[in-house]
């Protein structure tokens, strides 16, 4: 057996086209298998504000994995044991929020990555990533599909935000508009002007530094302005919302 190609990496590194992408909050593979079928290039399994833990994180893995589409996971922190735990569970992208230093996004780097460039730890006999080492090859290959993608959302993180996106083996700078707008003073409205001028220009600098940006906005014509402005990767709905619209819609129908 060969070594899944990160298609979503390789698609960011051509920079022939935006990806696209869903942001999966229901933590249930059925729901993750028909949003897999739907189109999109990539889809976002939450671990930091939806009910998901390493399992039910597995369970989503395996349920879009027929489908082409790519899946990246959000952990609830950047901590090294947990980021083991999911590349050996077979994600290959991981979003890691709440990044505000260099030296983090550093130590982020060496977490997805064997030694000797890496800390990663060695289990591939365990591990669904390496088919229980049916890839003969994984241990060897596995660094070069590894993709980072860190979340920028704080003061203290746009501060650094230069530094961020020139670590070597950051492969995206994503920016958290929810949590930033609460840092700009602005809680429960990121399209306030304060925070819309914020963010245009951190997505401004991330590319000028040679960076790639991404977002996530339910907003259409917000999403296509972040996409005029250069994000290479943009999340344009959440599953959970898609569900309540919808079903709220049709009961209005009716009553």
């Amino acid at each position: 057996m060969e070594i899944k190609l990160n298609t979503f990496k390789a698609a960011l590194k051509s920079g022939s086209r935006a990806q696209i992408g869903l942001w999966l909050g229901l933590a249930d593979p059925i729901c993750a298998e028909i949003c897999a079928g739907a189109g999109f290039d990539w889809l976002l399994i939450d671990g930091e504000h939806a009910p998901n833990d390493v399992r039910s994180i597995l369970a989503q893995l395996q349920a879009v994995a027929p489908y082409p589409v790519h899946p990246i996971v959000r952990p609830v922190a950047g901590e090294v044991q947990l980021i083991k735990q999911l590349l050996d569970i077979g994600a290959q992208t991981l979003l890691i929020p709440m990044v505000e230093s260099a030296e983090q996004a550093r130590l982020l780097v060496a977490a997805m990555r064997y030694p000797p460039v890496g800390i990663r730890g060695v289990g591939a006999a365990l591990a669904r990533a390496s088919q229980w080492n049916r890839i003969s090859n994984y241990l060897h290959e596995a660094n070069s599909q590894m993709c980072l993608l860190v979340q920028v959302e704080t003061r203290l993180g746009l501060k650094n935000l230069d530094a961020i996106a020139a670590v070597e083996g950051v492969d995206g700078v994503f920016i958290g508009p929810s949590d930033l707008s609460a840092a700009l003073g602005h809680l429960g409205k990121p399209g306030h002007p304060d925070v819309q001028q914020t963010i245009d220009h951190a997505i401004q600098r991330i590319r000028s530094c040679g960076g790639i940006a991404g977002i996530l906005s339910t907003d259409e014509a917000q999403a296509r302005h972040y996409l005029s402005l250069g994000c290479s990767f943009v999340a344009v709905g959440l599953d959970g919302n898609l569900l309540m619209k919808a079903t709220q819609d049709l009961a209005n129908k009716f009553k």
